[in-house]
């Protein structure tokens, strides 16, 4: 029973999920508080900032899909060390970058550190806590939330008293923390000579050998990646188009600024609020059918009158979002082991944030090629249907391990 696990491995194992949770974003969101300073240094041109804004989404993709193969290899608690520490190393060693080039060279290794944590946290969520699922994944994906907005706080800041590589390379320390936990965890289960001891609380037997999983067989797999990655693409969609599209609707920069932060902002009660109650459904899709409802209901606000009540139609596109803190959870909630947690986790993942890259760049091919952005909402209308269609099957009370074995 997990109530006879030991309670020092659970809280390593908890501030060891937390901890890295909160580095997920701080190579990301540190850079373009402090682009300006960086261009003075190495020259960077408005095509490089455009590629850096890509670099992100494409890399937490292309990780995405690797890390399941990984886990196959060695542990989990491993793999987290490891991505821990390469993010860290790219952070720091790309303030010494002597041009471009290197320095995109470096962001890359330290977004594919942050790429393997993204998908290896649902897994050990799952692995240490499977009684808390709910509880563990709103802290943790708030945790994510907390580390998005403190680097892009503190950048200028920063930056003015030390210099922008000081202000880049200081989040790698926490990179380097957020690994100790698992260090100490690995160091003393092999003292005692034992695994985890939440193994026995997954329903893994050690004896027992993996399934293969095929995520993309699984009606249940493709209905949380469609969730997942359209959940990504509106999000990241909002984030480099707010500002403009209420600008042009009369608002001034800093207004704009203030009305993308609220968007933001909303993330963290809703990454608080969700998991707690859809761990407690059978089947969570009332909760979608909300949060659709919200984001329908705030993308005709911005559309028709943005300039008028434009905090209401902020906040209830903000809260459409809340799919996603609900998609992480989903992972653990559809799968009864951590290698199926790990694969629904990578391709889900890797899938959602190839959507997101695409989402923001056709968005405003559409405004360009019209001249407004009726289009572009419509094409995000859209998405919000296939959204709605793939949480009907993600929602649905079913495992991907119990699918795997139907075929």
């Amino acid at each position: 029973m997990v109530k006879s696990a030991s309670f020092k491995g659970r809280v390593l194992a908890l501030v060891g999920i937390l901890l890295a949770a909160g580095t997920l974003r701080s190579a990301v969101t540190v850079v373009p508080p402090v682009v300006p300073d960086i261009a003075k240094d190495l020259a960077i041109d408005s095509l490089t900032i455009g590629l850096m804004g890509m670099l992100p989404t494409l890399a937490f993709a292309l990780f995405g899909f690797f890390t399941p193969l990984m886990m196959r290899w060695t542990s989990l608690e491993k793999l987290l060390i490891a991505s821990m520490s390469v993010a860290a190393i790219g952070q720091v060693a790309r303030v010494f970058a002597p041009n471009t080039p290197v320095f995109l060279i470096f962001t890359v290794l330290a977004l594919a550190g942050l790429g393997a944590g993204n998908v290896l946290l649902p897994p050990l969520v799952k692995h240490y806590f499977p009684d808390r699922l709910g509880l563990v994944t709103a802290l943790y994906v708030t945790m994510i939330s907390v580390g998005t907005a403190l680097p892009a706080q503190f950048a200028v800041p920063v930056s003015a008293a030390a210099g922008w590589q000081t202000s880049l390379a200081s989040w790698a320390a926490f990179n380097f923390i957020a690994a100790v936990p698992w260090l100490i965890t690995l160091f003393s289960e092999s003292r005692r000579g034992k695994t985890a001891p939440a193994d026995a609380t997954a329903g893994e037997p050690p004896s027992e050998a993996p399934l293969k999983l095929s995520v993309w067989r699984s009606p249940m797999g493709l209905g949380l990646t469609l969730m997942f990655g359209c959940t990504s693409l509106n999000t990241y969609s909002m984030f480099a188009w707010m500002p403009q599209i209420l600008t042009e609707a009369g608002l001034s920069q800093a207004a704009a600024g203030s009305m993308l932060a609220l968007f933001a902002g909303l993330g963290l009660p809703l990454s608080l609020i969700i998991p707690l109650f859809a761990s407690r459904m059978r089947n969570p899709m009332p909760i979608v059918l909300v949060l659709l409802v919200s984001f329908v209901a705030g993308y005709l606000g911005l559309l028709l009158s943005p300039g008028n009540l434009t905090w209401l139609w902020v906040v209830l596109a903000g809260i459409g979002p809340g799919t996603f803190p609900l998609s992480l959870l989903l992972i653990n909630m559809r799968t009864r082991s951590k290698q199926g947690a790990g694969a629904l986790s990578g391709f889900s993942q890797g899938v959602g944030y190839g959507l997101a890259c695409i989402g923001p760049l056709l968005f405003g091919i559409l405004h360009q090629a019209t001249g407004g952005w009726t289009v572009g909402f419509l094409f995000l209308f859209v998405t919000l249907a296939l959204l709605g269609v793939g949480a009907l099957y993600a929602c649905r009370p079913s495992f991907l391990e119990d699918q795997q074995l139907k075929r």
